[in-house]
């Protein structure tokens, strides 16, 4: 009864129920505990991306040493970037507080015209309930929570750090030791699973800060020019907002188009809002195909889904990881079913003669045949010593 075609499909359901559960199970574990698991994928992510040049640094110098220079450097580069935000947002703070006074009072006029009635006392009232709330022991408990959160991210700032500096200093040896667990016949597919992870993480991250290097410049550039305040913070934020993908930009520039509304006016607006447009199409059109090609091989509803189901379970942070870690499993998945094309089976040759699967020697195989025939020719020159 389960060789029939209705056998067939019942078994294949209960084998998806139980893939289900057991992912289930994976995605619970991470969520609980997140303080631990979020680190690690970060610094796995980071460290795939600085490890070319960690391995260009070994040529000269020594491992312990190439991973102090990559990590100091990316240390002040991050600080720079950081630093330079809190300096020009303390800066043209006042500008953007006079600005938003004044766009405010025009907000409350442009009320004032609607057929809808909004009197004065209800905007004082609404401003009164809400500073009820603030000075409330809800908000005190709020604000306990918050100071809960912010210890949570400081500490795991400091496991991130931990974490990424032994990545870059002993990733090669942890992921050589992990090797020397599985079977000889999967070698091949788990260091094709290796390579395939450090290469789809490393280029989509550096294709990614390419990306949005380019957005938060030219957009900055625009906002300069157009003396809308605030003009560096809003590129940071066109920056970072760059690493979710297609729609990360686009709020970015939403964002810096209602600022340049509310402190400069609707002209300049539109002009703020044609040169985000310009810039994310010249993204869209030009960059990705160029920059991505290779690290982002996925369909634009994936990766919608993808923006989704991480924003659901992981919130920013999960919108964040969830393009790139789709991207991999797809590579994985790619690899283990043979439907690879870069993926050296065993037994293939150029011109598909050779060896079949089970004739071709694995590594620890040509290992230990190297030990057996050294091992006979020390018999061998024994005998001759001896006749």
């Amino acid at each position: 009864m389960w060789i029939d075609p209705l056998g067939r499909v019942a078994t294949r359901s209960v084998q998806l129920l139980v893939v289900i559960v057991l992912a289930s199970a994976v995605v619970f574990s991470l969520l609980k505990l997140s303080l631990i698991a979020l680190p690690i994928l970060l610094a796995l992510i980071l460290s795939c991306a600085l490890w070319p040049l960690v391995r260009l640094l070994r040529k000269y110098m020594s491992a312990l040493l190439a991973a102090w220079v990559v990590f100091l450097g990316t240390l002040l580069v991050l600080g720079g970037i950081g630093t330079a935000l809190v300096y020009s947002v303390v800066a043209e703070w006042p500008t953007l507080v006079d600005k938003g006074i004044e766009g405010f009072g025009k907000l409350q006029g442009m009320l004032d015209q609607l057929p809808l009635t909004i009197s004065s006392d209800q905007v004082d009232q609404a401003v009164t309930q809400i500073t009820s709330f603030l000075t409330s022991s809800q908000f005190g408990a709020g604000a306990l929570n918050g100071l809960s959160a912010a210890g949570n991210f400081f500490t795991g700032l400091v496991l991130l750090l931990v974490i990424l500096f032994f990545f870059l200093k002993d990733g090669d040896k942890i992921w050589q030791f992990f090797l020397s667990w599985m079977p000889d016949h999967q070698m091949h597919r788990w260091l094709s699973t290796g390579e395939r992870t450090v290469e789809t993480l490393g280029g989509y991250m550096r294709g990614t800060a390419t990306v949005a290097a380019v957005d938060a410049i030219g957009i900055t550039a625009a906002l300069l020019i157009l003396r809308v305040p605030l003009a560096i913070p809003l590129g940071v934020v066109v920056f970072m907002s760059s690493f979710i993908p297609l729609v990360g930009a686009t709020f970015a520039g939403i964002l810096a188009t209602l600022i340049a509304l509310v402190t400069n006016g609707p002209l300049v607006a539109l002009i703020v809002l044609g040169a985000v447009i310009v810039v994310n199409q010249l993204e869209g059109n030009f960059l990705q195909p160029v920059v991505m090609a290779h690290a982002l091989n996925l369909h634009a509803l994936v990766i919608l889904l993808s923006l989704a189901a991480g924003t659901v379970l992981g919130g920013l942070v999960g919108a964040i990881l969830a393009v790139p870690l789709v991207a991999v499993a797809w590579s994985i998945t790619k690899i283990w079913s043979d439907r690879d094309e870069r993926t050296e089976t065993p037994g293939s040759t150029p011109s598909g003669e050779g060896n079949t699967p089970e004739e071709l020697p694995t590594p620890a195989s040509v290992v230990l045949e190297a030990k057996k025939d050294q091992e006979s020719a020390t018999v061998g020159e024994q005998r001759e010593a001896t006749a």
